[in-house]
């Protein structure tokens, strides 16, 4: 992508929403905003709550080798504890767990930490959980509750970021998958799904921006949880229609997995394809925001981490049918 004047004009939003909290509903009258409270409240009525209000446990060993286990943490809201599946295997965390362990060939010990409902403010509580442990990897999925509880993006990222910080610090890599699309959630009407959609893209560019900066590297879930969710409804999500199914969560884990690998050194880097590579952190942030799978991590430039648009990155296009068997 060419770095031109309106490509500009949404780095700088992407950069505001990061820095200041700008966008979101902040720009909506009070007469709108009434509209989409009342909105949201009949959409939960309508969506109801998935069987249990927790993932099942899935703490654990996984994978059938000798050595020493591959430490695994996993973070975030109900898509990080795989709520509304009754069986462990069908997971995001053990899904994840048994693919590390296969191309790692070596056991893999998971924790998992996530919250149902847990937005960003709530991941200090789950870091220290999971530090416990001394993950070498963690993973984060987390973001829809900010948007469903209009909590400012720049609030959102903050915590977002201090979380990834304090895990870099440990020494462990962390991996975050970004803030699904909401507006493919069929009882959410317009104009809130109008809303969503985009409270939910400006959040995940936001938080590609914090992620990268503190260290680690972001795979966006826009996509992920888009067009196939909104075209295939019955078989990505659950009962519920809000949380995804067990084939929507399988997508969502082995969207991720193969940076999991990356960041642990056990999966090449992809060579850049047209449109990817190197770029300045707020462009490949709002490429990031649209596109599915796209993997954002930073890099250097002749030994320099920023340039005349900020700290470089380089963009992979991670697609998910690549990893998810069958």
């Amino acid at each position: 992508m060419i770095w031109t004047p309106g490509v500009a004009r949404t780095a700088r939003r992407i950069a505001a929403a990061a820095a200041l909290g700008g966008g979101g509903l902040t720009a909506l009258g009070a007469t709108a905003y009434g509209l989409l409270f009342a909105e949201s409240l009949v959409a939960r009525m309508v969506i109801g709550r998935p069987h249990g209000l927790e993932g099942p446990a899935s703490d654990g060993l996984y994978g059938d080798f000798h050595g020493e286990p591959l430490r695994l943490a996993m973070l975030g809201d109900s898509l990080s504890v795989g709520l509304g599946m009754s069986d462990p295997e069908h997971t995001p965390g053990v899904r994840l767990a048994r693919g590390l362990a296969a191309i790692a060939e070596r056991p893999v010990g998971l924790t998992v930490v996530g919250q149902s409902g847990a937005p960003s403010a709530e991941l200090g509580d789950q870091v220290d959980r999971a530090l416990r442990t001394r993950p070498e990897v963690a993973v984060i999925f987390v973001g829809a509750n900010d948007v469903t509880t209009q909590t400012p993006p720049a609030t959102a990222v903050r915590h977002l970021a201090k979380a990834v910080r304090r895990l870099r610090e440990a020494g462990a890599e962390v991996v975050v998958g970004t803030c699904p699309d909401l507006g493919t959630v069929r009882p959410i009407a317009q104009p809130l799904r109008w809303v969503t959609r985009r409270w939910s893209r400006q959040l995940a560019a936001a938080q590609t921006v914090v992620v990268v900066e503190a260290g680690g590297r972001t795979v966006a879930f826009a996509d992920i949880l888009g067009p196939e969710f909104a075209t295939n409804p019955t078989e990505m999500f659950g009962p519920d229609r809000f949380h995804p199914s067990d084939r929507g969560y399988a997508q969502a884990a082995y969207a991720v997995l193969p940076s999991v690998c990356a960041a642990l050194g056990l999966w090449p880097e992809p060579h850049p394809g047209r449109g990817e590579g190197l770029q300045p952190i707020y462009l490949a942030a709002a490429t990031a925001a649209e596109e599915s799978g796209t993997e954002v991590t930073a890099t250097r430039v002749a030994g320099r981490a920023t340039g005349p648009h900020g700290r470089w990155v380089t963009l992979f296009r991670r697609r998910p049918e690549d990893t998810l068997p069958g």
